[in-house]
């Protein structure tokens, strides 16, 4: 066949989203086998788990960046681009190499389907990362799972290393109703031969340990270290070696995700992969971040408009909608500002999936005396599954007796909205493509813009498909964003 454009390369891989999740390893392994099984000369770590996949990624991939290593990442799921998944040395895919990579993929994806069936868009993209990841010559991969673990696409490698963040019920239809059902699914990446490292506690250890123990596994267990304090550009805490540690993200929930993650370096190091030393390490972690999960943004003033500062993060369900609530609060004075026991009070930005679990993500957040105090806008991205903005006002209402929760689309509008009437910080929570649809119109990112789509609003699709917005003006061509 042709070459692809990007954009019909784009357009090929989305539509095979009409396969819907099959969870399964033998067309992953056809593709791969069929492309000369790149995968097989490539180590590093697998990283499971059902929260702090990405976080982990972000703060061991830092580090590793520091210490000279050229990196390959798969942080899921992306915001603005499908380029975001693939990327060696913190560098994005570039469109013509992508095109280029799904283009060869295609058709081999059609000879596979004759035998297993038609390849998923995940697995593709999964086959796609792996042959340019090959061709670039990594010396170490990160790749994060994309669900449970056993028949997830990625477990079609073995890197040598095998880390479980932690077990929390989530896609209990796919992966079982309980914690050990959960757990034995996660479980499964660890292999004969690899080193495995895990944060989980309670059931889902004891599940991970057995695993471990019957391939004769070494298995190394981490606790959250001690918080020794968090400021507005992150916190610090205490690991074992280390001792008194900054890391660059944000939130009391990544004390664990850090440990995790020196000891994923740890594991690399005593498999040969890969070496670390503690000041590169240091570097890295201080130097950590992971785009829309508690981003700080930076809006500079222009014209009669004072400085604003907007808060990004996903969200989209209960367990991230309470560590928002928490870190609000922690951050309560330094990001807030003024006097510390009556700061301004926030304006939320609220837009949600219809899919999700609405109620739960909306109490989690109301736990937050900051979060209850705040003025509250509900917008809704352009796409079917949103949940339409008006529902989600009366959903907050419903949480936050007393508030009188404004409805305004399209997103643009209620950024434009909260930026012009906040008495301090927005904060844009909620959804993953809410968040994307705003970081477009905030960062002017070079690396994030995808060629242009004929007769595609740019403005319109961000967060919803592939293409990034043009920066959005506040006040004057003066006014300039800054993502910390």
């Amino acid at each position: 066949m042709s070459a692809l454009t990007y954009e019909e390369a784009l357009r090929a891989l989305q539509d095979r989203g009409r396969f819907g999740i099959r969870l399964g390893l033998g067309r992953t392994r056809a593709l791969l086998r069929e492309l000369g099984d790149p995968q097989l000369g490539l180590r590093g770590a697998l990283v499971a788990g059902t929260n702090g996949k990405g976080s982990v990624l972000a703060i061991a991939a830092s580090a590793l960046r520091e210490a000279g290593q050229r990196v390959a990442e798969t942080p899921k799921p992306h915001l603005l681009t499908y380029r975001e998944r693939l990327q060696v040395d913190g560098r994005l895919v570039d469109p013509a190499t992508f095109a280029r990579l799904v283009g060869e993929v295609l058709p081999i994806a059609d000879r596979v389907a004759r035998r297993h069936g038609q390849p998923t868009e995940f697995e593709i993209l999964t086959a796609v990362a792996f042959r340019w990841f090959a061709e670039e010559r990594v010396d170490v991969a990160l790749v994060e799972v994309g669900l449970g673990g056993r028949l997830d696409a990625t477990h079609a490698w073995d890197g040598g290393v095998a880390a479980i963040t932690n077990i929390d019920l989530d896609h209990t239809d796919r992966l079982g109703p309980t914690l050990t059902h959960i757990a034995r699914e996660k479980a499964a990446i660890i292999e004969r031969g690899d080193l495995a490292v895990t944060g989980a506690t309670g059931e889902g250890l004891a599940v991970i340990r057995r695993r471990a123990r019957r391939f004769g596994v070494p298995l190394t267990e981490v606790a959250s270290p001690p918080l020794v304090g968090w400021d507005r550009d992150g916190i610090v805490v205490a690991l074992p070696r280390l001792g008194e540690t900054r890391i660059g993200l944000r939130g009391r929930h990544q004390a664990a995700n850090a440990a995790v993650a020196d000891a994923v370096l740890d594991a690399l190091a005593t498999a040969g992969i890969a070496h670390v030393d503690d000041a590169a390490r240091r570097r890295g972690y201080a130097s950590a971040r992971w785009p829309g999960r508690l981003e700080l943004i930076e809006v500079a003033a222009s014209g009669d408009r004072s400085p604003r500062e907007v808060l990004l993060d996903g969200a989209h369900n209960p367990a991230g909608a309470a560590v928002l609530a928490r870190a609000l609060d922690d951050l309560r004075s330094t990001l807030l500002g003024g006097d510390e026991a009556d700061p301004p009070p926030i304006t939320l930005v609220l837009g949600s999936m219809a899919d999700k679990d609405v109620a739960g993500v909306l109490s989690a957040l109301a736990a937050s005396q900051v979060a209850r105090a705040a003025r509250v806008v509900c917008t809704e991205v352009d796409l079917p599954r949103a949940l339409p903005a008006a529902r989600l006002a009366r959903g907050w209402a419903a949480v936050a007796p007393g508030s009188r929760p404004e409805v305004v689309v399209p997103v643009a509008a209620a950024l434009e909205r909260a930026l012009a009437d906040a008495p301090g910080p927005v904060v844009v929570a909620g959804s993953l493509y809410l968040v994307g649809a705003v970081r477009a119109l905030l960062v002017d990112d070079p690396a994030l813009r995808d060629p242009a789509r004929p007769g595609v609003d740019a403005g319109d699709a961000a967060g919803a498909t592939a293409v990034a917005a043009e920066p959005l003006v506040l006040g004057g061509p003066e006014a300039l964003v800054a993502a910390r």
